[in-house]
Parts: C-alpha cells; sequence; structure tokens
C-alpha cells in the first residue's frame, strides 16, 4: 500500500472544493456582480486552484520519496493560497474594501512559488533511480 500525506491530501481536497465552488459562482451567480476583468481574474485564478489541487493530490502520494517532494508540496500549496486567494479577494473585494487593493503584490509572490514549486517537482524526478526509489 502507498503511503500518503494527510495533510497534502486534505489541502488537494479542500483547493478541489472551493476551486469548483468559485468557477460554479463566477459561471452563474457573479456574472452580474463583478465587472468582465474581474470576473476572468477570478476564474483564472479557479482554474489554476484546481490544477494545482490536482498536483496535491499526486504530490500526496509521493511526498514519502524524499525531501523535495515535500518541498514541491508545500511551495505548491503556499503558492496556489497566495495566487489564487490574493485574486479571489481582489475580485471579490475590491470594491467593497478599497485598501483590498494593496494586496496585488502577494499575488506574483504566488506565482513565484508555483514555478519554485514545479521546479523542486523536476528536482525530486531528477533524485528517482531506475527502481522508483529516491
Amino acid at each position: 500500500m502507498i503511503a500518503v500525506h494527510k495533510t497534502t491530501l486534505i489541502q488537494s481536497a479542500i483547493f478541489g472544493a472551493t476551486g469548483v465552488i468559485i468557477l460554479a459562482l463566477g459561471a452563474h451567480a457573479l456574472e452580474t456582480k463583478l465587472d468582465e476583468q474581474s470576473l476572468n481574474s477570478v476564474k483564472t485564478a479557479g482554474m489554476i486552484q484546481l490544477i494545482h489541487a490536482g498536483v496535491l493530490l499526486g504530490l500526496a502520494q509521493l511526498s514519502q520519496l524524499g525531501k523535495y517532494f515535500r518541498w514541491a508540496s508545500l511551495s505548491i500549496f503556499w503558492g496556489t493560497l497566495f495566487f489564487s486567494g490574493s485574486i479571489f479577494l481582489l475580485g471579490f473585494l475590491k470594491s467593497i474594501v478599497p485598501v483590498i487593493r494593496y494586496l496585488w503584490p502577494i499575488t506574483p509572490i504566488g506565482g513565484l512559488l508555483l514555478i519554485a514549486g514545479w521546479l523542486l517537482l523536476l528536482k525530486a524526478g531528477s533524485t528517482i533511480q531506475h527502481n522508483g526509489k529516491p
């Protein structure tokens, strides 16, 4: 039986569920509430979140193979949270709470963390031997 990293599995499930909810809201309930740019941003952030929910699901199974897999999952978790989370806050709240617009620097930090997570996954993959062990 494959060991699964419980925390990463839970993170994946939360990102998956909330990503679907936000995309459903964007497709139905928010069309008249948000301007076109905000709606497109929210939809993009939702798709990024769903993609990385799937990545975290895979990393939940691979994290026992070494530190780079664990670091990749941490980087992808925080990157998704910062990237998508800041876009959601900006899209939903910028007209209600004007000070929220100062959160924009969190978005590129999240993007950098996502890129770092993918590069850590590349490093993790390069440590795997032909027998599947690090």
